[in-house]
């Protein structure tokens, strides 16, 4: 059998899922969780096979939790579930470690059949998130700048990324006024919104 720790902010689609994944001869959802955080105790409480995450869920993200199982050495493999996939979540989501990646409305048969490839060593990409990702042109910023635009919010200041990344605050902001000229940003704020948009923090 194989195992599958299953994570969805909404409990409808969630257990709708695990309940047509449970039908499949050789599948068992072990848990069936809300959040990022839960999805983390369940992986490791249940050791599962694959884990299929909800790309937007409160708190902890989906991809937050592939970085954390990323860091974290874990051999589960991941399939992401979205409604809307934006180019760039679907490449961090990969660069993650993410083996599958399809919509939410894709159909039950095909979420087991990834599920299976993915435990199998495969990958699956939606073709239509794939063709989408390829047309959409590269970001323009670079990995320094998105690290820290990562630790931009409202109450940092750039002495305390600075301290965080182990750089100093005038190169934090050097940094920052770079990524801000590139996004056509007024601010700081502004360009990490831009950059969440696309998917790219």
């Amino acid at each position: 059998m194989i195992k599958v720790v299953l994570a969805d902010d909404e409990r409808l689609t969630r257990q709708a899922v695990a309940a047509l994944l449970g039908l499949e001869p050789d599948l068992t959802v072990v848990a069936d969780v809300a959040d990022g955080v839960e999805a983390l105790r369940a992986v490791v409480e249940h050791r599962p096979d694959v884990v299929v995450l909800d790309v937007e869920m409160p708190g902890m993200d989906g991809l937050a939790v592939l970085a954390k199982l990323a860091a974290d050495g874990h051999p589960a493999r991941s399939v992401m579930l979205t409604r809307h996939a934006r180019p760039g979540v679907l490449r961090r989501a990969l660069s993650l470690g993410a083996k599958g990646f399809l919509a939410k409305t894709a159909p039950a048969a095909l979420l087991a059949e990834v599920v299976r490839r993915v435990h199998a060593g495969l990958r699956y990409v939606d073709p239509d998130f794939a063709a989408a990702a390829l047309a959409e042109p590269d970001c323009p910023l670079t990995d320094r700048e998105l690290e820290i635009l990562r630790h931009v919010d409202d109450t940092t200041t750039a002495a305390d990324i600075a301290r965080t990344l182990n750089l100093s605050a005038g190169t934090v902001r050097n940094y920052v006024s770079s990524a801000m000229a590139k996004l056509a940003a007024r601010s700081r704020t502004e360009a990490v919104r831009i950059a969440r948009d696309q998917g790219w923090i």
